[in-house]
């Protein structure tokens, strides 16, 4: 599977458990929406292994996931790690003004005055509102990923126009 087929999801924290079950920190809006995949790629680096899920459970602080084939703690804690991507072709088409994050990441962020302020690096969920990581050549921002502040995506553009002044 190659890198640009498949869309990260979150990534494995550790083992759950002696029956090898892993914990799974997942970075979607809903974590147990992973559950609807039968399938898993996880990797490093671009080197991608797929596992099939069997089944899991919501903890307070992860998910605790079985895959087939990991069978014991070692190879649980093995994938300690490893991000979770999920192929694009399976995920749902993001409704209007949604966009996956990893959809978000190197765009250009221009500003009302056409400066480039620089390219998202990473998104933050807040809890409030997702902010924008922006790094550019004077250093970082954060820019709250709402309305009042991001005016326009156009990722076929690959560019963010945002309400954002050079000095803040």
């Amino acid at each position: 599977m190659r890198n640009e087929d498949l869309v990260t999801m979150g990534f494995v924290r550790g083992a759950f458990g002696v029956r090898g079950s892993i914990k799974v920190h997942a970075d979607t809006e809903y974590p147990d929406s992973l559950f609807d995949y039968p399938v898993w790629w996880l990797g490093k680096e671009g080197n991608w292994k797929s596992y099939k899920f069997e089944n899991g459970a919501v903890q307070p602080k992860a998910l605790a996931v079985k895959l087939e084939g990991v069978d014991d703690r070692d190879a649980a804690e093995a994938l300690r790690g490893m991000q979770i991507a999920i192929p694009r072709s399976e995920l749902p088409d993001a409704g209007d003004d949604e966009y996956y994050w990893t959809d978000l990441i190197g765009l250009d962020v221009v500003n009302q005055d056409g400066v480039t302020l620089g390219q998202v690096s990473a998104l933050m969920e807040t809890g409030a509102n997702d902010i924008l990581v922006v790094d550019g050549e004077t250093g970082q921002r954060l820019i709250p990923f709402v309305g009042q502040y991001v005016l326009d995506v156009k990722l076929a553009e690959k560019r963010i126009l945002v309400d954002w002044g050079i000095d803040y």
